[in-house]
């Protein structure tokens, strides 16, 4: 070894061992091959989820004569997801994949899993669950890739298989988040590489550096002085912070976060009521969410839809017009909408991040007409406080929300890194004191 290279640190030497593996190498094609066909799959899984969802909640209710989709429409359709999800259950190995009340999902994905998460979760998204996409997809990315691997080459080699499965996981999520830096991000944070740790290292680090712009910017608009920050000025200029964002903004976070945790915490509940006979009971709770959806429309004569499904096309028609919501029929959202998706979570197939962000936005916006906070601001927390409670990845959370925002984050990323931070830290704090409680005597 030269002497420039022993003094080397010793992390980038084994770096540098690693990527100059020919096995290591081989592996980065094949996940680069594997790409392909996974975020094919994806996209097909996607367009016949969406298809189906637009016929079923759109074309046939006006092909037999209504104007509108009636109040009571989402009752015979969440019986039908109810009953399809019911036999995936009881007939399918997997058993229709993983409860969305506990997150995205954990470790690889059997092949043979594969087509009961499919059918299963096409039944729930396509006839109203409140759930998304997300976790489906990252079932579907895992098994896809884990088909490359003989059953005896996954025992021998488990960390292969990790590998392979992430990088499916990755490459089907990317399709549905519109973009290969959440996926990376997001499955960088699931897998929980450093455990505990990192979540200790990250958070100080995520606070201070939203404080710090907090500061930097706030003392740059008072003085007028030029830092010579790096910046693109060709950019719209978007709604900038001010104090009355940061006064309302935080507390905001955290009721979300504590809202958030509470619809999980009661999902938990009615799945453990549901497990103890999941065949009949999984229909009963699809009725309920079902019947949930259907209370929604009746009370407000709205659109039925509106409470049920994912909330993904609802979330942009909300961001475009949020003065056009009457608060009552807000109200009745978050209420309908929000007991939909705890049941939604217990019993029937999809993920849950989708429902939350926009019910974060719903909070929001409900919100918005407190003295000095702005619309755009109450989105920004809302979406990075909901996404942080409930996928648990506090800077998936953050990035997802300046995606989501677009051009707007850039004025509001010092908000939606600390609402992150606290929605984060509040949700686990709950679930730590409900976790670690001891019943008297």
């Amino acid at each position: 070894m030269s002497a420039e290279r022993a003094a080397e640190p010793l992390e980038t030497r084994e770096l540098h061992k690693i990527l100059s593996d020919p096995g290591y190498l081989k592996l980065l094609v094949l996940c680069a091959l594997l790409g392909i066909p996974v975020s094919l799959a994806a996209f097909g899984f996607l367009v016949l989820e969406h298809s189906t969802q637009h016929w079923l909640w759109e074309s046939l209710p006006h092909g037999l004569g209504y104007a509108a989709t009636p109040w009571w429409w989402p009752l015979p359709l969440l019986s039908a997801a109810g009953l399809v999800v019911a036999w995936v259950v009881s007939t399918l190995p997997g058993h229709g994949g993983h409860l969305p009340v506990d997150g995205l999902g954990g470790g690889p994905v059997l092949p043979s899993v594969v087509p009961g998460v499919v059918l299963a979760a096409l039944a729930s998204l396509s006839l109203g669950a409140v759930l998304g996409p997300e976790a489906p997809l990252i079932a579907l990315g895992s098994g896809l890739a884990l088909l490359t691997v003989r059953a005896a080459r996954r025992s021998e080699a488990p960390q292969l298989t990790v590998v392979l499965a992430t990088a499916g996981a990755a490459a089907a999520v990317s399709t549905v988040f519109g973009s290969p830096l959440v996926a990376a991000v997001l499955l960088i944070e699931a897998v929980g590489v450093g455990g505990p740790q990192l979540f200790a290292v990250i958070l100080p680090c995520m606070l201070a550096s939203g404080v710090g712009a907090i500061v930097f910017t706030g003392f740059g608009n008072w003085t007028g002085l030029a830092t010579g920050a790096l910046a693109l000025p060709v950019l719209p200029p978007s709604q900038t912070l001010g104090t009355g964002d940061f006064l309302w903004g935080i507390p905001l976070a955290a009721a979300i976060a504590c809202g958030c945790v509470a619809a999980m915490t009661l999902g938990t509940k009615i799945a453990e009521w549901t497990g103890q006979r999941p065949a009949l009971r999984t229909v009963a709770c699809a009725v309920a969410v079902g019947a949930f959806a259907a209370m929604y429309g009746l009370s407000t004569g709205r659109a039925p839809e509106e409470a049920a499904l994912s909330g993904q096309a609802t979330l942009a028609a909300l961001a475009a017009e949020p003065h056009a919501w009457p608060v009552s029929a807000l109200l009745l959202l978050l209420v309908f909408k929000g007991l939909a998706w705890s049941v939604s979570m217990a019993a029937l197939r999809g993920g849950p991040a989708f429902p939350a962000l926009f019910l974060g936005a719903v909070a929001a916006v409900l919100c918005s007409p407190l003295p000095g906070f702005g619309v755009t601001a109450g989105l920004a927390v809302g979406l990075a406080a909901a996404g942080s409670a409930v996928l648990r990845l506090p800077v998936s959370a953050a990035v997802l929300a300046t995606l989501l925002l677009g051009r707007d984050a850039v004025s509001q990323m010092p908000l939606l890194v600390v609402a992150s931070v606290v929605a984060f830290v509040c949700g686990e704090l709950l679930r730590g004191r409900r976790t670690l409680r001891v019943p008297p005597g």
